[in-house]
């Protein structure tokens, strides 16, 4: 691997000194890979824990259940908003300082959040600590990237993918006992401990990233804001379409002006926050569609799995434990899904990781339907592998995609339509399921989900072949010519 580029700005004699240290010692890299990593795992493990307390939180403050719930949706909207916009800064800003900005700022809104006074403090405190926060998920990858050959990236994001996993299972893990005991505010005091040191450790060990001199493209991620932020808020009032059928359609028609906007303004400007151009590339269209159908019936099944496992009569405390081992198949099958795409390349590992778990899917559809606890675990385990296996390959795909001064913007597409596939899977499986406690609707739902998973399956075919792939191509065109 070439030198790692030179700094924009010379780092203080004693941090040059220690990352001297790690580089001279051979352990930069992985240093650089846990430093990230603990960076994202501080602001995302929170989210499961509060979803266990809603109804303690909402007893607190007096207010709603459907009130409070917008302490889970409102951040999961709004961040993925600001997704291009940091990516983009980060590009052209230089990607460790918009790390450490973030995460810095989202350190001191935790803190606040534990002395949150009602329930509107809440929401806005965890919405604000969410897009603050959200600058962790495309930078990290980004440096990540920066000090990883093209080669060793998909292994390098296998433990991306596991900490994404393992963050919130820890959440869900801990969660029940720690606000059982010490209440829901201490969760926050917990998190903005971790992300001190977390942060101290960020600010020793990354390297900064080349910087881009120039203009940033200020009315083109006001026009994708508009258009991302439109479209979200649709699928998030679909649910409640019956209240307010004209919510969805005000939401989708502010996201189409958007949107649309954002395609005159990108066709334009000399430097466009994303280059159009990178959509007639079938490595970053395909990876980003499958990345989206993924999370679709990943996340969407996710939701409803619960309520088959109470439906069948079973505890909280068991149904917990069910799913948690759906995510503990994910947390252990990144790490392998990245060792699977250094073996067959990112387009193979992925179609293995997405046929794997619409077969899990599938699987847990038919559990549904015979009622069988059984099966249903098999399914989950089935899709937390599956997941876990496809995760690193498409991640790393989207990073061969573009120049090395894109990755920013290139990883915060990806955790776009990542989440923005999250909240269309779970809109349309929650009215798919629309609270009808039957084996056939259960059934139906999962299949459903399992249809979202196979389009992944489809999209997966046209992602580019890697080197590795080129390279395997070549050797069995090569072998029967020479007789090997």
């Amino acid at each position: 691997m070439p030198p790692s580029p030179p700094p924009v700005d010379p780092p203080p004699p004693w941090r040059q000194r220690f990352i001297d240290r790690l580089e001279a010692s051979g352990r930069f890299r992985t240093a650089t890979l846990i430093t990230a990593l603990a960076g994202m795992f501080a602001t995302s493990f929170p989210v499961t824990i509060l979803t266990i307390a809603l109804g303690p939180i909402a007893e607190e403050f007096g207010a709603a259940e459907t009130t409070i719930a917008w302490v889970i949706s409102a951040p999961m909207l709004l961040s993925a908003v600001f997704f291009p916009l940091l990516g983009k800064l980060g590009d052209l800003r230089g990607h460790r300082q918009i790390f450490l900005i973030g995460f810095g700022f989202a350190t001191i809104v935790a803190g606040l959040t534990a002395l949150a006074w009602d329930e509107w403090s809440l929401i806005g405190f965890r919405t604000l600590a969410a897009i603050l926060g959200g600058a962790t998920q495309p930078t990290s990858m980004a440096l990540i990237f920066s000090v990883y050959p093209p080669e060793q990236r998909v292994r390098a994001m296998g433990w991306w993918s596991m900490t994404g996993a393992a963050a919130p299972a820890l959440g869900l893990a801990l969660g029940g006992p720690l606000v059982e005991i010490f209440g829901w505010r201490v969760v926050f005091g917990l998190q903005a401990t971790i992300s001190l040191v977390a942060l101290a450790l960020a600010y020793a060990v990354l390297r900064e990233t080349p910087r881009k001199k120039v203009r940033f493209d200020f009315a083109g991620s006001v026009a994708l804001a508009l258009g991302i932020g439109g479209c979200m808020f649709s699928l998030g009032s679909l649910r409640m379409i019956e209240n307010s059928p004209m919510m969805p359609i005000l939401g989708l028609g502010v996201g189409a002006i958007g949107l649309a906007a954002f395609v005159a303004i990108e066709r334009r400007v000399e430097e466009p926050l994303l280059p159009l151009a990178f959509f007639r590339s079938r490595n970053f269209s395909a990876t980003l569609v499958t990345n989206a159908m993924t999370s679709a019936g990943y996340m969407g099944s996710f939701v409803i799995a619960p309520f088959f496992i109470l439906g069948l009569g079973y505890s909280e405390s068991v149904a917990s434990t069910l799913i948690l081992m759906r995510t503990g198949a994910l947390t252990v099958g990144s790490p392998m899904g990245g060792r699977l795409g250094e073996r067959l390349g990112e387009r193979g590992a992925s179609l293995a990781g997405c046929g794997v778990m619409t077969l899990g899917l599938g699987i847990a559809a038919w559990g549904t339907w015979e009622q069988s606890v059984f099966l249903f675990v098999i399914g989950l385990i089935g899709q937390g592998l599956g997941h876990g296996w496809s995760q690193p390959s498409i991640t790393a795909a989207i990073s061969r995609s573009v120049d090395e001064s894109d990755l920013g913007i290139a990883a915060a597409s990806n955790r776009l339509f990542g989440q923005g596939g999250a909240a269309f899977g779970i809109t349309i499986l929650t009215l798919v399921y629309a609270g009808v406690n039957t084996p056939q609707a259960f059934a139906t739902t999962f299949l459903a989900a399992t249809g979202l998973s196979a389009i992944s399956v489809i999209t997966a075919i046209w992602i580019g072949a890697s080197k590795l792939e080129l390279h395997a191509d070549e050797e069995a065109r090569v072998a029967p010519a020479t007789g090997r």
